[in-house]
């Protein structure tokens, strides 16, 4: 157990009630912090090492004495990240519970991080604001990259280790969070960017029903989708059967299983750029959650689903030099093909100067927004576009563009990410979004009518006349 230290039951000094919880496989001891108790590192699986790698999360060995659960566990095994440090550790499957000092029957909020399913951990985000608003707050890791989403012939669960791990952790949320003072009949799943994908496949699979009662999906509705040309979009999910293809084909030098949970943990962390997707067709995630929607295949529960208004920019801004009207023009013809292209290039003509700006407009559209209407429709879902001009920035060392309200500047209004620093203004908008976050926690209803979307934004904006019909 790489994240904590046990101690005898005997050597829990007497100031420490209130403290020290008992779980289903051993006490854990905490800190109190401004009238907040906080266990970090409280393992939720065994090791995903040795056998145990490419395999279902194993339950965890119970332990004697107090686990010391003061500070979290190692992230799980990535390279650097857009705002993430690089990790070796593989043994990572912890959870951290955040919780009021006096807390009874409190509404439970689960969050799953994001980073494009390679990067991240729950440790990154400050959950301070929605405890004191009266719920307790989970963050959770979950296999990154080649370790949660590597397939291989003969392997059960190929491609789904990682939602798998999500799943053992609402299972340990189900049989412990009483003892922590939150309600097991009212838990919250949320999530954005890969962690709202996360969150939009476990309400299409039959595996996590009852373990959670409410979604909130963050900028990850489960149709989002990258145009890679002629009639052809990349999309978060990909068969059990291609992703062990894949496997079988990637160059690990390996012709069986035991090789590859052999070789050195630098050696898998080089196969993550061909395995960053979820699968479908396992037990885990039977079934592709676009198909799943349209079929009207998913829990119904109440759902809470946005984007923020600006999502590509950061995207853009990296991987595209500044671009006059021709490269404009030519861009779009190789993101949507050239007859698409020619509908897109109408609905966001070039207006001049660097036209990334409305390459930024039409793809947020495309990928984000659209997709994201298509899923509240489906699901019935309530909707929010955060649109904060200025929001401050928490990806270091891009460079100078208009980013607006950019994909994941919504964070530190709810969970305190990046060292942001936010004005006067923004700490009310702040307030007014954890409330909401925490009304619709507690009730199931974010405080508007289904049919209306909520603008967040510290100053009056126009609400965006998005082409959806492209």
């Amino acid at each position: 157990m790489t994240a904590a230290v046990l101690v005898a039951a005997s050597a829990v000094p007497a100031n420490a009630a209130g403290t020290t919880v008992r779980t289903d496989t051993g006490f854990v001891s905490g800190t109190v912090i401004n009238a907040q108790r906080s266990f970090q590192g409280i393992p939720f699986a065994a090791p995903p090492v040795g056998e145990n790698r490419w395999r279902d999360p194993q339950p965890v060995q119970p332990w004697q004495g107090v686990l010391q659960t003061t500070k979290p566990g190692p992230r799980c095994a990535q390279d650097e990240g857009l705002g993430s440090p690089a990790s070796d550790a593989e043994d990572c499957l912890h959870l951290n519970v955040t919780t009021p000092k006096k807390a009874q029957n409190r509404p439970v909020l689960v969050w799953i991080h994001g980073g494009g399913f390679t990067s991240g951990a729950g440790s990154d985000y400050g959950v301070d604001q929605l405890v004191r608003n009266g719920s307790v707050v989970v963050t959770i890791n979950y296999r990154l990259g080649a370790f949660g989403y590597f397939g291989f012939p003969g392997l059960d669960g190929s491609g789904a280790f990682g939602l798998k791990d999500q799943q053992k952790a609402l299972e340990w949320v189900q049989r412990n969070i009483r003892q922590f003072g939150g309600n097991p009949h009212n838990v919250t799943l949320f999530g954005a960017s890969a962690g709202g994908l996360s969150t939009c496949a476990q309400l299409t699979t039959p595996r996590t029903k009852n373990l959670f009662h409410r979604a909130i999906i963050q900028s990850g509705p489960c149709q989002l989708g990258i145009p890679m040309g002629e009639n052809e979009v990349d999309h978060p999910w990909v068969s059990r059967e291609d992703v062990e293809q894949a496997g079988a084909k990637a160059p690990h030098g390996c012709t069986e299983l035991t090789c590859l949970r052999r070789l050195p943990t630098a050696e898998i962390k080089k196969l993550t750029p061909l395995f960053a997707k979820p699968a479908y067709g396992t037990e885990t995630l039977p079934e592709n959650p676009i198909t799943a929607l349209r079929n009207g295949r998913f829990h119904s529960i109440p759902v809470l689903a946005g984007t923020t208004r600006d999502e590509l920019t950061v995207f853009v801004a990296m991987y595209y030099p500044q671009l006059d009207a021709a490269a404009y023009e030519q861009a779009l013809a190789e993101g949507f093909g050239a007859v698409k292209a020619k509908q897109v290039l109408a609905a966001y003509p070039p207006q001049g100067g660097d036209e990334r700006v409305q390459l930024s407009k039409a793809l947020t559209a495309m990928t984000s927004t659209c997709t994201t209407n298509e899923l509240r429709r489906q699901t019935g879902a309530y909707g929010y576009e955060f649109a904060e001009p200025k929001p401050p920035m928490i990806f270091p060392g891009l460079p100078e563009f208009p980013y607006g309200a950019y994909h994941g500047s919504e964070l530190p209004f709810l969970l305190r990410y990046g060292n942001a620093e936010l004005t006067e203004k923004q700490q009310k908008l702040s307030d007014e979004m954890v409330e909401v976050w925490t009304r619709f926690a507690k009730t199931g209803r974010p405080g508007w009518a289904r049919q209306d979307v909520r603008l967040f934004a510290t100053e009056e904006v126009a609400p965006v006349n998005d082409r959806c019909d492209l």
